[in-house]
Order: C-alpha cells, then sequence, then structure tokens
C-alpha cells in the first residue's frame, strides 16, 4: 500500500531569499524595495483570493507616544486602537477552498502581557477605563455570522506578541486561575508562525518581555504549529510577508483582490505612518521631512527599527493605490489608531475602513 506525500502548506517567496543579510545597511533598504518590486509583478499574476472580510474585534488604550515614533503633537498620552480580524478564503495548492483567520485576537489574553496588566491596573484605579477600551466582536462568534463554523477554519496566524495563545489553540494544562485546560477556538486550525517568533517564547530579552504573556504558549501542542521561515505564499492570492523590525518574527497578510493589492500589518498604526507626507496629525509630516525618512514606525517595541523601517519599505511597494482615494496605498493596519474626535488631534488622515470582498462559503473539509 502506498501513501500520498503530505499536502504542501506554504510556498517560498524566492524574491526575497537573502535580502535581510546584505550589508551595509543602506544596500539592504535598495535591495529590500527592488524584491518587493519584483515579487508584486508576479504576485499580481497570481490571481484574486476568493473572498477577505475584517471585523473589528476590540479597541484598546495605547500610549500616543509610541504610535507615530514621537512624531506627532499631542496632548492626551493616551489613544486608542482597535485590533482587527481578517477571514480570508483562497484556493490552496492542492486545489481545495482554504479559510486562513488573521489576527484572531482574545482580548482577555492581550490584557495578560505584562504592559497591558500594569495599564489596566492604573486605569481602573484612575476610573479610566470605558474612556479607551470597547468591546465590538469576540472571536470565537465571528465566523458563525458568516456562515461558517470555527471547525471550517484551516489556518491562523498572527504574531505571538500580546497574545496567550492558550486561549486560542487550547492547552493540555489549565490556565492558572482556571479549573480545567482550554478547547482549542478552531478546532482543526493550524497556526502559521514564524521560527524566531516560537524562539522569542523559548528565551525573552528584557527589551522583549513587557509584550508578550508570560507561559502563553504553555501545554499548546506542537501538531497545531506550521512553522515558517521567511515569507510564504498559502493559495492563490494570499502570502505571510515576513517583515521583521517590530518583532523578530513580524509578519504582514498580504492579499490579491479586484482592487489589487492590499497589506495588513502591525508595523504601522494609521495610513500615515506609511505615507508620512501626507499626514494632518501635527508633527509626523514635519518631523519625517526633517529627519529624511519615508516611513513612520509603530514604535513600543523597536527590537531592530532599522528592520522595520525597512519592512514597511516592502509592504509600501506591494501595495496598490486605492481605487476609491488614489494617493492612499492600500495598507491597514491590524490595530489602527482610532478615528475618535475624543484623542484629536491624533487621529488618523485617512482611514480605509474594512475589507469586503466577495462571498465566504461553506468549505467541503478533507475526508469528508
Amino acid at each position: 500500500m502506498t501513501t500520498s506525500p503530505p499536502a504542501q502548506i506554504t510556498r517560498p517567496i524566492p524574491e526575497f531569499e537573502g535580502v535581510h543579510d546584505i550589508w551595509p545597511r543602506g544596500e539592504r533598504l535598495r535591495a529590500v524595495r527592488a524584491a518587493a518590486e519584483s515579487y508584486r509583478e508576479r504576485f499580481l499574476t497570481q490571481g484574486h483570493v476568493s473572498a477577505i472580510k475584517s471585523i473589528d474585534i476590540a479597541a484598546a488604550p495605547y500610549p500616543t507616544r509610541f504610535a507615530f515614533q514621537g512624531y506627532s503633537v499631542h496632548l492626551n498620552p493616551m489613544i486608542s486602537i482597535i485590533n482587527r480580524m481578517f477571514v480570508i478564503q483562497f484556493e490552496g495548492f492542492d486545489g481545495r477552498l482554504k479559510t486562513l483567520v488573521w489576527e484572531p485576537t482574545v482580548a482577555a489574553g492581550s490584557a495578560e502581557a505584562p504592559f497591558y496588566n500594569k495599564l489596566q491596573a492604573l486605569s481602573q484605579k484612575l476610573g479610566a477605563e470605558k474612556l479607551f477600551v470597547k468591546y465590538y466582536n469576540d472571536p470565537d462568534a465571528v465566523l458563525p455570522g458568516l456562515g461558517l463554523s470555527n471547525s471550517d477554519v484551516d489556518y491562523l496566524s498572527f504574531d505571538l506578541h500580546v497574545q496567550d495563545v492558550r486561549m486560542i489553540l487550547g492547552s493540555s494544562t489549565p490556565i492558572p486561575g482556571e479549573p480545567a485546560p482550554r478547547e482549542p477556538l478552531f478546532p482543526h486550525a493550524k497556526l502559521l508562525v514564524h521560527r524566531k517568533e516560537l524562539g522569542t517564547f523559548e528565551s525573552m530579552h528584557p527589551m522583549q518581555w513587557a509584550w508578550y504573556v508570560e507561559r502563553g504558549m504553555e501545554g499548546v501542542s506542537t501538531d497545531q504549529l506550521e512553522i515558517i521561515d521567511g515569507g510564504v505564499e498559502l493559495g492563490v492570492g494570499v502570502s505571510l510577508l515576513w517583515t521583521p523590525g517590530h518583532t523578530d518574527g513580524n509578519h504582514s497578510l498580504v492579499v490579491n483582490t479586484p482592487d489589487g493589492v492590499w497589506v495588513s500589518s502591525e508595523n504601522g498604526m494609521a495610513a500615515d505612518s506609511w505615507q508620512p507626507e501626507l499626514s494632518k496629525i501635527p508633527g509626523v509630516k514635519q518631523q519625517a521631512r526633517f529627519y529624511g525618512r519615508e516611513v513612520v514606525l509603530n514604535a513600543n517595541t523597536l527590537e531592530d527599527s532599522l528592520d522595520q523601517y525597512d519592512s514597511m519599505v516592502k509592504e509600501k511597494t506591494l501595495a496598490s493605490r486605492s481605487p476609491k482615494a488614489p494617493q492612499w496605498l492600500q495598507i491597514i493596519p491590524s490595530s489602527e489608531c482610532a478615528p475618535w474626535k475624543r484623542q484629536w488631534p491624533v487621529v488618523p488622515t485617512h482611514t480605509h475602513g474594512g475589507l469586503d470582498y466577495g462571498t465566504i462559503t461553506k468549505p467541503g473539509r478533507a475526508g469528508a
């Protein structure tokens, strides 16, 4: 009896091979930009995703000084950022319809990251939590609203930054304070995770500590992980682009739609971050011009600010221009500065809103 080889889940992106090793750093940036231009040409010819929907999950407080690299002139020390979840359907390399959930943040898990744990305690003490926090949807309730069940999800992906992975993938041991082990939110899904993100949990640097949930991977089965290195293609019209800097294993979602290429990223906080020359947030345009910089970082971690800068250039090179607002590139932050008047003047100059292409359909599962 012969058995078929396992289906290929991902394919590497050869255009970026070796570009992050180039030295000196100015030459590396030029190589990253050239590789992104080359990949964009090929990616556009491969077809569109079948469908993509974005769903707002929760708004959370965030220090204003981090949001735009300290460039913004402001009175409010805190703003709110809105976390988004994306449901993407596409044709996999085996020809079957696949479902990917991108950034299924569980707010209760994120609150256990040391930074947010301390911030939440301070907000509650000052009675200010309601000013910054708002809940829209629970990740485990989104799929039924789209005509799917949570068991229909094939893949999950997110960086492990400010995530309690146990609350999403489940755990063989109880989370402290809970009576029993967690069941996975998406029972059949594999987590596509960068090898360097896993390495951070294995041995964390003090500069990383505040933004990761302690023991957040404890009891998670390795059978649920699909470990990736570098950027990878998942199927027709969808890639996970390795964008190091914000974290070592940071990666961004890239999808091809009827309106061209969209990128979703944690590297910036608003469209202003990738196009500061268009920003009306006081200080952002002026400071970027003063320093001769074409992007403005989401600067809470700064594990490697030069790499993060290069990654944002990679993202903006891949993104198409919006047909609705042609001056803006189609980059949508996975955590975006909220457009709320109360945090003026730190409000996005432009927001794309959500993504809504195609129709989410019930896929047939392999072996069903």
